[in-house]
């Protein structure tokens, strides 16, 4: 039986690059070869495409070569170029592992639509609707989930600290991954935390504070069929939950560890993934995503927010919680790509 061919697309000019090299790395070492054919294309910071050897920490000093995604649907593949020619590679499916802008906004979304290759993860209205917090709280709670309070401030428009009661969160409304989210326990504080997550949005969420612990749900498949993973819960010493931002991510975050499964209650459990599912089906996910979402001592489920294409590192909480469900990474890559291949 012939490879599978699959092309692996990581970096991207997001301020996740970095997050999305490592989670390359991990899917490299589980991609079973014996199945697939892999092919590495890296994106760097400034937009450039390379087909290079495979994600390894200087991949991009590496021998790459340049190469784009063809959006001419009659071509299926890559366009590689070398000395003023090209080559062709058909592919028989794209496995994106990019975080934030340009990766699970829709924007490569868009691209791999025109291709006419089947892709792993959701399409582009569900990944625009995903990104952006606010609009996923809108149709989120129009589907009966409870949501948090918020206020959208757009563009250069200012808030009055009067109008908040404190605590609140300010965050870009369309980033990941904690950056230019800021805690406020004053009215005083809430202009620089305006101005910090301006640097990522324009449009800027200022969200109610939620007493109630941190869970999440890893969730797999194409509805009807969905696969959820063990329910974990953040555990946090101090401040409130950052990712990707530490030193040293690897031995762990700063403030926080992860419990899996988490310690509450099975009635809980199963509402949580059950909220999870409800959610991704609201939003029209499909592939995966990790959905984030409260739970209040009276045990209500509020969604925080969804990553479609959450991260795949080594600490990395979408695939410790398929793992802890029994479905380790290689059977993950495996069930990825028959979702992608399903719908095409």
């Amino acid at each position: 039986m012939a490879k599978l061919k699959i092309a692996i697309l990581f970096g991207g000019s997001s301020e996740e690059h970095p997050v999305s090299v490592k989670s390359a790395q991990e899917i490299a070492r589980h991609v079973d070869t014996e199945k697939y054919q892999p092919y590495y294309v890296g994106i760097t910071m400034s937009g450039a495409w390379k087909l290079c050897d495979g994600p390894a920490t200087d991949w991009e000093t590496g021998p790459c070569r340049p190469a784009v995604l063809s959006p001419d649907s009659s071509v299926h593949g890559l366009l590689v170029f070398d000395e003023g020619r090209y080559e062709t590679i058909g592919l028989d499916v794209v496995l994106p592992v990019l975080h934030g802008k340009s990766g699970e906004d829709g924007a490569i979304q868009g691209l791999l639509e025109l291709s006419g290759i089947p892709y792993v993860g959701c399409g582009i209205a569900s990944s625009a609707l995903c990104m952006d917090k606010s609009l996923a709280y809108v149709v989120a709670a129009n589907a009966g989930i409870a949501t948090p309070e918020f206020r959208i401030l757009d563009g250069d428009e200012k808030a009055d600290p009067a109008d908040f009661t404190y605590p609140v969160f300010v965050k870009p409304a369309r980033s990941g991954s904690s950056f230019g989210v800021s805690k406020v326990s004053r009215g005083e504080e809430l202009a620089e935390a305006v101005a910090v997550a301006r640097q990522y949005d324009s449009k800027v969420l200022v969200e109610a504070a939620v007493q109630a612990a941190e869970i999440g749900c890893a969730v797999l498949g194409n509805d009807p069929d969905l696969t959820v993973g063990e329910v974990d819960r953040v555990a946090l010493s101090h401040g409130f939950f950052r990712i990707h931002q530490e030193e040293n991510p690897e031995s762990g975050s700063e403030n926080a560890t992860f419990v899996v499964p988490a310690d509450i209650p099975p009635e809980q459990r199963a509402l949580v993934q059950e909220t999870a599912k409800a959610i991704y089906r609201a939003l029209g996910c499909r592939g995966l995503s990790r959905v984030d979402m409260f739970l209040t001592e009276d045990g209500r489920v509020i969604l925080n927010e969804v990553n479609t294409l959450p991260g795949m590192t080594s600490y990395s909480r979408y695939p410790r919680m398929m793992t802890a469900a029994g479905i380790g990474p290689s059977e993950m890559v495996d069930r990825l790509v028959a979702a992608a291949l399903a719908e095409k």
